[in-house]
């Protein structure tokens, strides 16, 4: 059985080590996040992390952990799956307008049933091929997670984007050839490490951005 209470203190205990100042409601919120997603995995197979203590650290800390990095007020998360990490960070950032994007249609709908039941009124499910998808106007931030290498990436998502958006690609282990082959109009603006509390796994973060001289070259090394 869960023990509500010791979930929150960990949820404000790694918040607090990530930086941020989260209010009980929010993590209480997070947390009907998990209970929905375990609700929903029992019939259909939305996440390979079951393990409540996993759910805690993979699934919101780790979409917290990206908090400051995000840019403007509206952000698409790409492949969003069961809604990580866009979901956990709508509520946290209620300001801004979150779309969250996924091909698979049974995760797109618990996206949009946990939004309605969250009451996240700056959350919209799209089920579509993020190359199949046309917004109205590019989008400030895109956010991805494992979604693919960074060449791949930027041509998949050159859609969604305009001269000032940022594009924010969460990586486990660091590779080396993460900064070969970028489009020529795009460079890595940064490439942070990320230290998700409970979480012994490497994790780091790429900015990327238009580069206004047609350079991809990182400015400067992490």
């Amino acid at each position: 059985m869960t023990d509500r209470n010791a979930e929150i203190r960990t949820l404000a205990q790694g918040a607090s080590a990530l930086g941020l100042q989260v209010e009980v409601s929010a993590i209480e919120s997070a947390l009907r996040l998990l209970d929905e997603l375990e609700r929903w995995s029992r019939a259909y197979n939305l996440t390979a992390i079951d393990a409540r203590s996993e759910m805690l650290t993979h699934h919101l800390l780790d979409s917290w952990s990206i908090t400051k990095f995000l840019h403007g007020t509206r952000i698409i998360d790409v492949g969003t799956g069961a809604g990580f990490p866009g979901l956990p960070l709508a509520i946290l950032a209620p300001d801004k307008e979150f779309t969250l994007l996924d091909s698979n249609g049974k995760k797109v709908r618990f996206v949009a049933h946990a939004a309605r039941t969250l009451g996240l009124r700056n959350v919209v499910a799209i089920h579509a091929r993020v190359e199949e998808h046309v917004p109205a106007a590019p989008f400030d931030t895109v956010l991805t997670r494992a979604f693919a290498p960074s060449p791949e990436l930027l041509r998949k998502v050159a859609g969604l984007c305009g001269a000032d958006t940022r594009v924010l690609a969460m990586k486990g282990r660091r590779a080396e050839t993460a900064r070969e082959g970028l489009p020529a109009d795009w460079r890595i603006d940064s490439d942070q490490p990320l230290s998700i509390p409970g979480l012994a796994e490497e994790r780091h973060l790429l900015v990327l951005r238009r580069a206004s001289d047609g350079s991809a070259a990182l400015d400067s090394a992490p």
